[in-house]
């Protein structure tokens, strides 16, 4: 079977790194798969080829960087891409995006490969007429999506028949992201002791991200709970406004670390983490950093947005929760109070990633889903 993946978006943003997994994970299954993307502009970073090349994928064609679709500019990359599809005998072409959609929905008008589209989001697709159109069942042959309330939703709303929509859940490296004994550099870092207990957060610092209510429950719950502490890993435009000037406010500076970016580090600070609050997915709809978490035996703590409860198995793999103050502030009390019962919480979440969301479950899954898609 010859697949190719193509993206029209260079940037590494939430739908790149699951597709460049999938790419990977169906090469290590036998299968030959290509990938084509954009090229970033010279002043930007590395991005999707930046990445993919780094980890031993070169591209067969190069995307040119544009937007949207418009019939006269595009014409040339349409016959371009039907080309390579046709001489490249690809039998499934599997798009992410808008604008990779469209193209490859118009190069494969009457050829015989089958076209695929991934949803990488965590919320239903819209119904408008928009979506019904781009993303509905005519002119695309399967659809992919992140969890099965997002598949029911596709079937009943859209049209989409059952057995051409298929349900991929976000991967995670188990072996990368495995249980470990807390960081001690770290820790010391960032001043905290054993014996206090670690509520981490790790998000882009926007306002959507509701910093103000995990702030506002934390600063409730450490009248009971004295020895928790707050790690806030992330970045953005407005972090002083969401987390440096509340947490002034609040009184919180001696109580919470506000970590930064943290890349060359990062396993080794959510491994300091005895708990991760989640409470508003990102461009990410699949919750990387959720499973990530999850996969080194971190207990969670959420809101019930997108797919968070269909990941986070309430007072099992950790809390699902109103987005509620008091509430909240009484997970974190009860992570202080009842630690045994939150490290049960977290060889829980370790054993669900591993059986539902590793690369090989994903790339299996893909597998089957196109063969389906080509025998019918």
């Amino acid at each position: 079977m010859k697949i190719l993946h193509v993206s029209a978006d260079h940037k590494w943003t939430g739908p790149a790194e699951p597709m460049l997994n999938a790419v990977l994970g169906l090469r290590a299954r036998g299968e030959s798969v290509d990938l084509v993307c954009p090229e970033p502009p010279p002043e930007s970073g590395p991005g999707l080829l930046g990445y993919a090349r780094e980890r031993g994928v070169e591209p067969v064609a190069l995307l040119r960087r544009e937007r949207g679709l418009r019939p006269l500019r595009d014409r040339a990359e349409v016959l371009r891409l039907r080309e390579l599809i046709r001489d490249g005998g690809y039998d499934v072409v599997h798009t992410h995006h808008t604008r990779d959609h469209l193209l490859c929905r118009w190069a494969l008008r009457g050829a015989a490969a089958r076209l695929v589209v991934s949803w990488h989001r965590g919320d239903p697709i819209p119904t408008t007429p928009w979506s019904r159109l781009r993303l509905g069942p005519r002119g695309t042959t399967g659809l992919v999506v992140l969890s099965p309330g997002l598949g029911e939703h596709a079937c009943r709303a859209l049209g989409w028949p059952e057995r051409r929509v298929a349900v991929v859940p976000g991967v995670v490296d188990t072996e990368r992201f495995r249980p470990r004994a807390p960081s001690e550099r770290l820790r010391e870092e960032f001043g905290i002791t054993s014996a206090q207990r670690v509520i981490g957060v790790v998000a882009r610092l926007q306002p959507h991200r509701r910093m103000d209510l995990l702030l506002a429950a934390f600063a409730r719950a450490l009248g009971r709970a004295p020895g928790l502490r707050l790690v806030v890993v992330g970045r953005g435009t407005r972090a002083r406004e969401v987390l440096h000037e509340p947490l002034v406010r609040l009184g919180l500076e001696k109580v919470a670390v506000a970590a930064g970016y943290r890349a060359q580090d990062y396993v080794d600070v959510l491994s300091t983490f005895d708990a991760l609050t989640f409470l508003v997915p990102g461009s990410d709809g699949s919750c990387r950093a959720l499973l990530e978490a999850m996969s080194m035996g971190i207990p969670a703590i959420t809101s019930q947005r997108g797919l968070l409860p269909e990941i986070v198995r309430d007072r099992e793999t950790g809390r699902v929760l109103p987005e509620d103050e008091t509430a909240l502030a009484g997970a974190f009390e009860e992570l202080w109070s009842e630690p045994a019962r939150w490290r049960s919480y977290g060889e829980a979440a370790r054993a669900y990633v591993a059986r539902h969301h590793t690369f090989e479950h994903a790339a299996e899954r893909l597998e089957r889903f196109y063969t389906e898609l080509l025998s019918s």
